[in-house]
């Protein structure tokens, strides 16, 4: 679905007079990147000048009044260009708060009371799944427990999954090549696209299957590619490989037709899995609610950030669905980690079915890169949200003024923007 990415992002810096910053972002593909800038700078007099304890000890106050600017709103309600904005701006308090606490944010997460916690999260349209009062008491529950698994994790890390080795266009032996390789790195769960031609698909999962045996797990991931019967016939016709999941089968906004998809696989023992472009949590509600998904793909980078996304995962404990986040993208698998290792230490604990997906580059542009050791992330140790830039990718990279667009604009590489 998306055959000519590049991997690109909506950067934001916020600074106090007490020159402490914060740095938050957005995924993008390239072109469009622009116009989640401008609606980054639209709301931005919404945060401009504000304190931040104030805005820290009514963050979810504060989250409804971005996200609920009366002019703004009604370009797409918690949707569209409007909530990736939302979400830049929200990750970047959230790495500012870290970093005035001296503390990575999985490490903030955890020091959260529960009610200070849950005070976070704007429950308006979720009620009728969970109650700040349920939110509260599931957290109390899982109090007991939580110095020695953040023990765990510090000595073990938590479980990873990789996709590099199954991108559409790579030939029989890299893909053969790239399953050996991170084996020998030890991965247990690989993901390969699907959906383009299905005889080629047949062809490479059975390469796969091939080289990583059965004894792994192998996931299936088709971005939105298919219609919702198209979509069960196609993976019928890989049931033999044991696919764990089929990812974003169909359209990200079709409830029922993800519904119809899993239940339909169901008796053959293939769950479905999507969530990286849902809009909201009232979507990631009704996915629940109408077990339409058997794992829970939240995206750092989306939904407006953390404080919606800990309403997804409260949601989804609530309804027995594990959470396996997306991070196919830049500064995905560095956010994504500090959510898990919270919800492994405060909230499901365990990492039973739950896994990150990590995806091996862009990570050397960023001043405190993800940790993969044994196939786990390692718990981040420095203070923040692990997405501030270094000062020289930020130089090279920013458009359209970086050295890097100035080369290619000068030698006709790409063609230079008119605005």
């Amino acid at each position: 679905m998306h055959t000519d990415p590049d991997y690109s992002c909506a950067y934001v810096t916020i600074k106090t007079n007490k020159e402490i910053e914060g740095y938050g972002l957005t995924f993008t593909l390239g072109r469009g990147t622009e116009i989640v800038v401008q609606a980054c700078k639209s709301m931005s007099y919404l945060v401009k000048d504000q304190n931040v304890s104030e805005i820290f000890a009514n963050f979810g106050s504060f989250w409804r009044k971005l996200t609920s600017e009366s002019q703004m709103r009604w370009l797409g309600p918690e949707k569209g260009v409007t909530h990736l904005a939302t979400a830049a701006i929200i990750n970047a308090l959230w790495d500012l708060w870290a970093r005035i606490e001296n503390k990575p944010v999985w490490k903030l997460l955890t020091d959260l009371t529960p009610e200070q916690l849950v005070s976070t999260i704007d429950f308006r349209y979720i009620t009728d799944v969970i109650t700040r009062e349920e939110a509260i008491k599931m957290l109390k529950d899982n109090e007991k427990g939580k110095s020695e698994r953040e023990k765990i994790l510090k000595k073990n890390g938590y479980p990873a999954y990789t996709t590099q080795v199954g991108w559409l266009g790579y030939s029989d032996d890299k893909v053969k090549h790239l399953c050996e390789k991170f084996m020998g790195l030890g991965f247990t769960s690989f993901k390969a696209k699907v959906g383009q031609n299905l005889k080629d698909d047949v062809r490479r999962c059975q390469v796969i299957r091939d080289t990583i045996g059965y004894e792994n797990k192998l996931m299936l991931d088709a971005n939105q590619i298919w219609d919702v019967d198209e979509s069960i016939d196609w993976v019928k016709e890989l049931i033999k490989f044991k696919p764990t999941w089929i990812e974003e089968p169909t359209s990200p906004d079709d409830i029922l037709g993800h519904a119809k998809i899993a239940d339909q696989l169901k008796p053959y023992g293939v769950g479905v899995a999507t969530g990286e472009m849902c809009a909201n949590r009232v979507m990631f509600k009704q996915l629940l609610q109408a077990r339409a998904i058997d794992y829970c793909q939240i995206d750092s980078a989306r939904i407006g950030g953390i404080n919606e996304i800990l309403a997804v995962y409260l949601m989804a404990t609530k309804l027995g669905v594990p959470v396996c986040p997306h991070a196919g993208g830049v500064g995905l698998c560095e956010m994504v980690q500090h959510l898990q290792m919270w919800d492994f230490i405060c909230l499901n604990t365990t990492i039973e079915n739950r896994v990150i997906e990590y995806v091996d580059q862009q990570h050397e542009h960023f001043e405190h890169p993800v940790r993969v050791q044994n196939a786990c992330y390692m718990p981040p140790t420095s203070p923040g949200y692990s997405v501030k830039l270094k000062d020289e990718c930020i130089k090279n990279y920013t458009y359209p003024n970086g050295e890097q667009w100035k080369y290619m604009f000068s030698e006709g590489l790409f063609q230079k923007p008119l605005f």
